[in-house]
């Protein structure tokens, strides 16, 4: 590995409480023991206009962190990202007498907000003979963007900056991304951040998919999420979140904190080609991006989860890209999380590398499942499929995400060494 140079501890940044709700999981225990079974949380809605589709869906203790008549006021996003920054701070065994809340930053990424809401208003007034006069007055500051986070701070009684990020697909990497520049900045001492997704609300997402060619049919839903696979006919949309406390190391130190991994590099750049199609050579430069600034050679990678959502082209397109970056890297593996919880879009980088980090204690690499055929475009060195993989030891994690209107990203996330 290259060693630029040492950084100081007021300069590394670390994880060190993670909080999810993942289609089949509500703890990261539990989505990490499906995703090792290889056992999917794919199952399916009944949704208005389309009828039965797979999904993946969330079940987790709503009220575990405000009260119903809170949730019923705010959205479905809101209500991921209150369980999921509760569960995190919890689990940092953050209370708020270390960190000051002012100066404490939410930084949540979202592919898309407001178009359930929307949905379900158009819907209900449309029984009334679209009287406006039935709209709910809730309406506004439900559908700002700013929103999943606002409710996070408002439970929690953060004062210190709130916002989101509208990354498409790459969301949660973005959020993270953004979450770590404000500490190296100094700007906040703690950042609660991560990506969430409300997506199965709206038929208008599965219709679109649905229009594209691109969603996901099978008669059995656990089936139905197959990057890679020959027959894959794409995507399954999933909901779920997943927010990361992030702290810089000597702070993190000083309150003897658990460290799950450091930051190690990252990167964000644009294919400026296609408002949906990928394109994998930016693929292959954002990582190649992402590696420089880590100090880190490709082969220094022990773990790279994979974007592939089960679309034709996207697949094959980052295969290229990681054939052509991870050539004759032999101690690689390669994994995807979508073929076990579907796609969950602005929350899916996010909670695939929450899936993965554990690899740093147990040396397992969790499989792709549901590679009946591999698509010889996908073919893949180091792919883990079918049944995990243990290793001799697990160094770095490679995380990819990418976007509609052409936006990547990708966080590296290595073992931290005092």
């Amino acid at each position: 590995m290259t060693d630029l140079k040492t950084p100081k501890d007021t300069e590394r940044i670390v994880i060190t409480g993670v909080g999810l709700a993942a289609p089949g999981a509500a703890t990261l225990a539990a989505f990490r023991a499906n995703l090792l079974a290889g056992k999917s949380g794919v199952g399916t809605i009944d949704l208005r206009y389309m009828g039965v589709h797979p999904a993946g869906l969330c079940s987790f203790d709503e009220t575990r962190y405000r009260k119903k008549r809170e949730n019923k006021r705010g959205t479905r996003a809101g209500c991921i990202g209150v369980y999921c920054a509760g569960e995190a701070l919890t689990d940092a065994g953050i209370d708020f007498s270390f960190y000051d809340p002012a100066r404490t930053g939410i930084y949540v990424g979202l592919t898309e907000h407001g178009t359930v809401e929307t949905e379900n208003e158009v819907y209900n007034i449309g029984q009334y003979g679209y009287n406006v006069d039935y709209w709910t007055h809730h309406h506004n500051p439900r559908t700002v963007l700013n929103n999943p986070a606002g409710e996070i701070t408002m439970t929690f009684g953060i004062t210190g900056p709130h916002y989101s990020i509208g990354a498409a697909c790459a969301a949660g990497n973005a959020a993270l991304i953004q979450g770590v520049q404000m500490l190296l900045l100094g700007e906040v001492d703690l950042a609660l951040c991560g990506g969430l997704s409300e997506s199965v609300g709206s038929f208008g997402i599965f219709a679109s998919f649905r229009s594209q060619g691109a969603l996901a049919e099978h008669d059995d839903p656990t089936r139905a999420s197959r990057p890679f696979d020959l027959g894959r006919n794409g995507i399954v949309i999933a909901e779920g979140g997943c927010i990361f406390t992030l702290e810089r190391l000597d702070q993190a130190l000083a309150r003897n904190a658990k460290i799950y991994g450091e930051i190690g590099g990252y990167a964000i750049n644009s294919d400026a080609r296609d408002f949906v199609l990928p394109y994998g050579p930016r693929q292959r430069e954002c990582m190649e991006l992402a590696l420089k600034r880590a100090g880190m050679q490709p082969q220094d990678i022990s773990i790279i989860n994979t974007h592939a959502t089960g679309t034709k082209q996207g697949d094959i397109e980052e295969c290229h890209a990681i054939r052509e970056t991870f050539s004759g890297c032999n101690r690689t593996w390669v994994n995807n999380s979508k073929s076990h919880i579907g796609h969950a879009m602005g929350a899916a980088g996010v909670l695939e590398l929450a899936g993965n980090l554990p690899a740093f204690s147990d040396n397992l690499v969790h499989p792709t499942i549901n590679l009946d055929e591999l698509d010889p475009a996908c073919d893949l060195p180091g792919l883990v499929h079918t049944t995990a993989r243990e290793v001799p030891k697990v160094d770095a994690i490679l995380n990819n995400s990418f976007g509609m209107l052409g936006i990547n990203s990708v966080l590296i996330v290595k073992r931290f060494l005092a």
